[in-house]
C-alpha cells in the first residue's frame, strides 16, 4: 500500500504525499461529490453509470466543475495503470477547490480532482468476497437526512449523517446501519442499498425517499426484471424487515452481501439472494474476464 500513487488535480504522486490545500472547500464544508467505483479486469464496472450519477450530484449542489466524463475516466485509468492494478477499489473526488474563505460559494469554480485506488481481489465465478461473512444489521436512531434539507440523490463529501449512524453501533456487533426516513419508515443503510424477500416480490425502499441510487441496487432491478422476479418498490416498516424470508444489501464495492440478522433476530440467506449473487458474478465475469469461469462450466443462475 506504501508504493501506491494518487492521480491528484491532473498529476500521478505517490499517496503518502497526496493533499489538498486546508482551504480547499471540500476539506472545509463537505463542498464536493464523489464516486465509489470498482475495477473487474483493468475496467471500472457501469461507468456510464457513475459518471451520470456523479453528474446529477454536481448539479444538485450546483457544482460546475468543467470537466467531462471522459477526462475523468482518463484519470481513472492512468492511475490504475501507474499501480498495476487490474481489479481495484476507485475513489473519484471533485470538490469546488479553493475559495476566500466564506460560506457562499464562488461562481468561478477551479476543482480539486483527485482519485485515490486500492486492490482487490479479483471479482466475478468463484470469486472471493471481499466481506468477511454475511451482514449483520441494526437499526439506529439516526435518521437519514429529508430531501428538502439535503438531497439524497447527491452523493457528497458530507457524510455526517452516515457516520452518526455507525458510531451507533458500537454498542452492537452489528457491521451495517439500517437508517430509516422522519416518518420511521426504511430508508437505506449507511453506506448500502437494502433489500429483502416478503414471499411474494422482492422489496426495496422506493426512491422517492431519502434514498440514494445505488448504481449496484439498479444492476439487481435489472437481473430481477431478466429473471422474472416481481420487485415492490415501496414504503415499508423495520418489521417488514425483521420479518423477512431472506435480505441483502448492496453497494459497489459489497456487491450483493447477505444479511444474517437484523436488531438481533436471524433472517439468513436463501435460494433468492444466491440467484442474485450467481446472476451478478456470472455477469461481471463474462464483461470483465471474458467469461473464463463460465467457460469451464460454472452456472449463472440456480441450479436445477
Amino acid at each position: 500500500m506504501a508504493d501506491l500513487r494518487y492521480h491528484v488535480d491532473g498529476d500521478l504522486v505517490p499517496a503518502d504525499e497526496a493533499t489538498v490545500s486546508v482551504r480547499d472547500r471540500g476539506f472545509m464544508y463537505g463542498d464536493a461529490v464523489f464516486e465509489t467505483l470498482r475495477a473487474y479486469g483493468e475496467e471500472v464496472f457501469r461507468w456510464d453509470a457513475h459518471a451520470e450519477r456523479l453528474a446529477r450530484s454536481a448539479a444538485a449542489i450546483e457544482l460546475d466543475h468543467g470537466l467531462d466524463s471522459g477526462e475523468l475516466k482518463r484519470r481513472i485509468d492512468e492511475t490504475l495503470r501507474a499501480n498495476d492494478l487490474e481489479d481495484a477499489y476507485v475513489k473519484l473526488s471533485v470538490t469546488r477547490g479553493v475559495q476566500p474563505g466564506k460560506l457562499t460559494p464562488s461562481p468561478d469554480v477551479d476543482p480539486t480532482v483527485v482519485v485515490q485506488a486500492k486492490p482487490l481481489p479479483r471479482g466475478g465465478v468463484d470469486a472471493e468476497p471481499i466481506w468477511d461473512g454475511p451482514a449483520t444489521l441494526q437499526t439506529v436512531k439516526t435518521r437519514r437526512v429529508p430531501d428538502a434539507a439535503i438531497p439524497s440523490q447527491a452523493k457528497t463529501h458530507n457524510y455526517l449523517n452516515g457516520i452518526l449512524a455507525r458510531l451507533e453501533l458500537r454498542v452492537s456487533d452489528a457491521d451495517e446501519a439500517v437508517m430509516l426516513d422522519a416518518d420511521g419508515h426504511l430508508a437505506e443503510g449507511a453506506t448500502s442499498n437494502l433489500f429483502f424477500v416478503d414471499g411474494d416480490a422482492l422489496c426495496t425502499p422506493s426512491l422517492d425517499g431519502p434514498v440514494l441510487p445505488g448504481i449496484t441496487r439498479e444492476e439487481v432491478l435489472d437481473i430481477a426484471g431478466q429473471e422474472g422476479i416481481p420487485v415492490n418498490e415501496g414504503s415499508f416498516t423495520p418489521e417488514d424487515l425483521r420479518d423477512a424470508e431472506e435480505a441483502f444489501v448492496t453497494n459497489t464495492t459489497w456487491e450483493v452481501r447477505p444479511v444474517e440478522t437484523v436488531d438481533g433476530i436471524n433472517i439468513g440467506g436463501g435460494p433468492v439472494t444466491t440467484l442474485f449473487q450467481r446472476v451478478y458474478d456470472a455477469r461481471i465475469e463474462r464483461e470483465h474476464y471474458g467469461g473464463e469461469r463460465i467457460g469451464d462450466g460454472a452456472e449463472s443462475g440456480p441450479a436445477d
